[in-house]
């Protein structure tokens, strides 16, 4: 133990040892790696200090090492799918922060003033002006947000970054927004001034050298830790009914009657929220989520329970999962947004109304409860019909065998690359030798042929294949003569209100009447379905 700690200064020594007892695998054997300075994947189960491994090196260099000008200021990036988790991760940075530079002052040395920022769809236009005048030494951002600061001036300020942090990179990997992610990636490389070192982070997955790939492109040599033993875990299928076979089949709607399994599942999750501290409830739709929440809280007659989804605004769900962190509310109904990586200190229980989507998500949200180092995760999966029991029954072995569905990351999606070639040119004139470079360097793109990039600069260049495209605006001049391409006028605009790979949905916003105060957001089938008087639920206000 006390070799792996002499990588760092005295105060981040002292201060480590002061706080925990020992590093963890991941910890012990990743900062050997980060600190040689390797690109590095670490693998290891929910809740085993992975978030302390990659960055605690950088904030030993952060404080230790002269502080440079204003502008080159921000040297730690890091990129987390979900915005939740970005949160999340700022307040948990806040504690070492907090916690060395008391340890520097103690030993008579001056600490710098380490700044953490987040940028996110969230952020106000004001702070990310402030932002850009003013970098943060650590900047938190999301994969669309990494794209969007990229393909605008904002850029300059990553110019100085050099530890590149993804966390949660097995749930990217496998989609095309993973891909998208890729080539930011290797944009930001471009725009550096030293190759920065990249840190993935990953729950335990198959195959680990496949993700390692794809998170150091075609030609970078990145270390594998794998750190991944399973998480100890308990978890058991429960069936509130005596027959399943009188039930409806998907009863989503809770008709009422004799053939419902939900008058059954209702006051068996009161009990079981009742029995535990604090319980998380798992569901695979928004609208069973508000459902579940009113219902148990009818049954109850108390607010005992919120709900928690992608719909409710942001300054809301930060309000909710504090108050199940203060212990004010017991439990959360929460769809795949309380998933990854979110640290639910006091959890202790997790149940999944229907099977988990796959092995994966089941040992991820199972892995909610008993989020500390060495504790033991307890869920309690409740099937809704006979087949879902079938599903359940096998997901929940395959969590308890540890065999996890393979990553297969996707092949040369072409129109994620027509995406990122009009942004990389609304910005500088490329040389299209060099443009198929830096998207071969890129994993999922690094068997891209001649013919399907030029077939891609033609389309974008207004060249098609038939007359049927003719409407479509050419987006670039690709100068074949000077092999240049560059980006016709309004390309940038198009490329920054058209960002990412999630589907744009037509969102309303909801607010309050009395106060005008934000509650969240329905999508428009919802309002064109919804007429004049109606009530509805949204995270737990009518």
């Amino acid at each position: 133990m006390a070799q792996v700690l002499d990588l760092f200064s005295p105060p981040v020594r002292d201060w480590f040892s002061a706080t925990f007892a020992e590093p963890t695998a991941v910890q012990e054997r990743g900062w050997r790696d980060v600190a040689a300075g390797r690109h590095v994947l670490m693998a290891a189960p929910t809740g085993s200090g992975k978030t302390l491994a990659a960055f605690l090196w950088c904030i030993d260099r952060l404080t230790s090492e002269p502080m440079p000008v204003e502008a080159d200021r921000c040297r730690v990036l890091y990129v987390s799918p979900l915005k939740a988790l970005a949160h999340d991760v700022d307040r948990n940075l806040r504690s070492p922060l907090v916690g060395i530079r008391h340890q520097m002052e103690a030993q008579g040395l001056k600490a710098p003033d380490i700044q953490v920022a987040i940028r996110t769809g969230d952020t106000p236009t004001d702070v990310r002006r402030s932002m850009e005048r003013h970098p943060p030494d650590i900047l938190i951002t999301t994969p669309e947000s990494l794209f969007l600061i990229l393909t605008s001036a904002a850029r300059k300020m990553l110019t100085s970054v050099r530890w590149l942090i993804v966390d949660e990179i097995h749930s990217v990997a496998s989609t095309k927004r993973g891909s998208h992610l890729a080539l930011s990636l290797e944009r930001l490389c471009q725009l550096t001034r030293v190759e920065p070192q990249r840190i993935g982070l990953s729950a335990t997955q198959r195959p680990l050298e496949e993700v390692g790939r794809f998170l150091g492109g075609s030609d970078r040599e990145v270390s594998v830790v794998d750190a991944g033993r399973l998480k100890t875990m308990e978890v058991r299928v429960e069936v509130p009914v005596e027959d399943m076979t009188r039930l409806t089949a998907e009863d989503e709607d809770g008709a009422k009657g004799g053939n419902s399994i939900w008058p059954a599942i209702y006051p068996r999750l009161l009990a079981l929220i009742r029995e535990h501290r604090s319980t998380i409830v798992f569901v695979n739709s928004r609208r069973l989520a508000e459902r579940i929440a009113a219902r148990v809280n009818e049954l109850a007659e108390e607010d005992l329970v919120r709900a928690h989804h992608g719909s409710i605004a942001r300054e809301q769900r930060l309000i909710i999962e504090d108050e199940l962190k203060a212990g004010r509310v017991r439990g959360l109904v929460a769809t795949s947004t309380l998933e990854l990586g979110i640290d639910m200190g006091a959890v202790d229980l997790v149940l999944q109304i229907e099977a988990p989507p796959s092995v994966a998500a089941g040992i991820q949200r199972v892995g909610r409860a008993g989020h500390s180092v060495g504790e033991i995760s307890r869920g309690v999966v409740i099937p809704k019909f006979r087949g879902d029991l079938l599903e359940s029954a096998a997901v929940v072995e395959g969590m308890l065998e540890g065999r996890i569905e393979s990553t297969v990351v996707p092949r040369k999606p072409l129109d994620v690359l027509a995406q990122q070639i009009v942004a990389m040119c609304a910005l500088d004139e490329w040389d299209v030798e060099k443009l198929g470079r830096v998207v071969r360097r890129a994993y999922p793109y690094s068997d891209l042929g001649p013919r399907a990039f030029e077939a891609v600069l033609d389309m974008l260049s207004g060249r098609y294949p038939s007359d049927q495209f003719v409407e479509l605006r050419p987006r670039l001049v690709w100068d074949r003569v000077a092999g240049k391409v560059r980006g016709r006028a309004g390309a940038q605009r198009l490329a920054v209100t058209n960002p990412g790979t999630i589907p744009d949905r037509g969102l309303y916003s909801v607010n309050l009447l009395e106060d005008g105060r934000r509650v969240g957001e329905l999508d428009e089938e919802m309002v064109y379905e919804t007429r004049v008087g109606e009530t509805f639920v949204l995270g737990a206000s009518t």
